[in-house]
């Protein structure tokens, strides 16, 4: 029930538009680097400074007209030159339907291969984010057409997905980050037992290590951590073949931690106005994610105003339903 409360809200065009009138003054200055490319390149600093590197994304929700398709596109190319002038340890991660793809595939296309054309002149890799499942074929297209121009490209298998290991196999050669998955998908093509995606998950993540070119593994989970440790020694994959990932602000200590060790790590840091939707879905992920941001998000003003805020929701939904 809290996921679909939290989904709901990610995808209420109204509540991101008031969220955005009052910034992040509800309290997701913990988990979103700021609202500008200023504050983010400042943020990408203080994780360069201590070991991590960092994959950057300029949120963006509920694109529906070219004009604001190409004001994203305007936005993420201005964030890969920022990368490039501040020699920052960092690289981009983008959503095609922030570039377009809902509105015209061929338009999101090239949108995106501006960006993977212009990043690829700086050495810079662009991470292709999945969507929901309506999205994620046209993205593996877009992916399989620039990669035949470009090799600084990936994307993402998400775990719950039941084809999640066809879709591995066959983009082995490409550098891949592995996810549990955020979005609300029905039975017929995910799994929905937690237990089954964290089953899919871990076996996803072995696969790629011994098969795979480079393996992304976003997790917060320091049972899942463990075990890529012992996996990694056990089979002799050295480290320079994967990195573990986990989100800005989440387990601030425990991303120190395994860069000091020596592994590669990377902090998610998304920025910018359209932070409502990205925050909610991190929420909805897993519940675990509401207990690491608690006690720096949750205020009594953040409460009221997100109690306020799934009120209207179910109700809402009630509504539709008489």
């Amino acid at each position: 029930m809290m996921k679909d409360l939290f989904m709901g809200l990610s995808q209420n065009e109204l509540l991101n538009t008031a969220a955005k009138k009052y910034g992040l003054k509800l309290g997701a200055q913990s988990v979103v680097a700021g609202t500008n490319l200023e504050q983010a390149i400042q943020s990408i600093k203080e994780l360069n400074a201590q070991g991590i590197s960092c994959t950057v994304d300029n949120l963006g929700e509920f694109v529906f007209k070219k004009e604001e398709a190409l004001e994203a596109k305007k936005q993420i190319l201005e964030v890969v030159e920022a990368i490039q002038e501040n020699g920052v340890d960092a690289h981009i991660s983008l959503k095609p339907s922030q570039l377009g793809l809902d509105i015209d595939y061929d338009f999101c296309l090239e949108n995106v291969r501006e960006i993977v054309d212009r990043a690829s002149r700086y050495g810079i890799f662009v991470n292709m984010d999945m969507e929901d499942s309506k999205r994620l074929q046209p993205s593996f297209d877009i992916l399989e057409v620039l990669s035949e121009e470009y090799e600084n490209v990936g994307t993402v298998i998400q775990a719950y997905f039941l084809e999640a290991m066809e879709d591995l196999k066959k983009y082995k050669n490409f550098r891949l980050r592995i996810v549990k998955g955020a979005y609300k998908e029905p039975a017929e093509i995910a799994y929905q037992e937690k237990s089954d995606i964290d089953k899919n998950f871990i076996e996803l993540i072995e696969w790629h290590l011994l098969n795979g070119k480079f393996t992304s593994i976003a997790t917060h989970d320091h049972k899942v951590i463990n075990h890529v440790k012992q996996f990694v020694r056990a089979n002799n994959i050295p480290n320079e073949k994967f990195e573990f990932q986990m989100l800005y602000g989440f387990r601030k200590d425990l991303q120190v931690k395994l860069a000091s060790e020596g592994y590669n790590f990377c902090t998610y840091v998304p920025f910018g106005q359209d932070w409502y939707g990205y925050f909610m879905r991190r929420l909805a992920e897993r519940p675990q994610n509401i207990n690491l941001v608690a006690k720096q998000v949750f205020n009594k003003k953040t409460n009221t105003i997100i109690g306020v805020a799934a009120g209207a929701y179910l109700l809402g939904r009630l509504t539709k339903k008489k």
